[in-house]
């Protein structure tokens, strides 16, 4: 990675950023591989964590750790070994990716849950709201109950406000302020005047943009506007995201045709499903 010029602009995010190399290497997948096959040279796997600050030592013990946990799959061919996401994995990940590149779904009332068997870790996975003993909400999206769950649907409150304390949203407020703060910097290097970053820096920059922005909105239960508070950050960072991630996609493209490499050669630039994940401004 470049740290001249516009590439000083990655090094900071970087430096402000803590990388877990199994987690980054699921977000190279998902961002990257899911949508074009779904397959990587561990090479092209090296050269793409090596641009975030990961070193191929890391990258390789990820690598042997995501395959005995069945998050990755791999083969051989020649001397060469690829791998790709495994199906439970890939299935994590779309859902990620009906979040992060898909239009915000409203919620339609709320489900208040009885779950005596949720374990708290359970809990939060959902993104449920405690509101004590074995009894939890969430805004009604559809989601299926928890196995062994109770579930009632409520209609629409008159305080959705009142329902926020349910939820610890002091450390989401935090964690979107510090994407926001992280990231809002390269609107100097990439907007919707065009991208001056190099494009493999430009993919550096959308796969730190898409780890850090997936790994707080997953946690996020997506209140209705009325429940959250009047200075709520998440708004701010969803179209900080989207600017950037439309911003930087061009270049990245670019790099991904000339660079990356699967089983077939190089990946190509867009498919239908990598052009079906780009964002729209609202």
């Amino acid at each position: 990675m470049s740290l001249n010029g516009a590439g000083e602009e990655i090094a900071q995010v970087v430096s402000r950023m803590r990388l877990n190399a199994a987690a980054f290497i699921v977000t190279v997948y998902g961002d990257i591989a899911v949508p074009r096959g779904g397959v990587l040279w561990t090479g092209t796997l090296i050269e793409l964590c090596g641009s975030a600050g990961i070193n191929e030592s890391l990258v390789r013990t990820a690598v042997s750790r995501l395959v005995a946990a069945e998050r990755l799959a791999g083969e051989r061919i020649g001397r060469r070994s690829y791998y790709r996401l495994a199906e439970a994995a890939r299935a994590e990940f779309q859902q990620a990716a009906d979040l992060l590149y898909g239009p915000d779904q409203p919620g339609r009332g709320w489900q208040v849950l009885h779950a005596p068997d949720l374990t708290p870790d359970d809990a939060r996975r959902l993104r449920l709201g405690h509101m004590g003993g074995p009894v939890f909400i969430r805004p009604e999206r559809g989601q299926a109950p928890p196995p062994g769950a109770l579930v009632l649907h409520a209609g629409e409150v008159a305080d959705p406000a009142r329902l926020a304390g349910f939820w610890d949203l002091s450390a989401l407020q935090e964690g979107y302020a510090e994407f926001t703060a992280s990231f809002s910097p390269l609107l100097v290097v990439a907007d919707e005047g065009g991208c001056r970053l190099a494009d493999g820096d430009a993919l550096t920059a959308r796969l730190l943009l898409v780890h850090a922005y997936r790994h707080v909105l997953l946690r996020d239960p997506r209140l209705p506007q009325a429940a959250l508070p009047a200075n709520w950050n998440g708004g701010e960072a969803r179209r900080l995201f989207r600017r950037l991630y439309l911003a930087l996609t061009p270049a990245t493209e670019r790099h991904v045709a000339a660079h990356l490499e699967g089983t077939d050669g190089f990946l190509p630039a867009r498919t239908p499903e990598s052009i079906s994940r780009i964002p729209v401004i609202v």
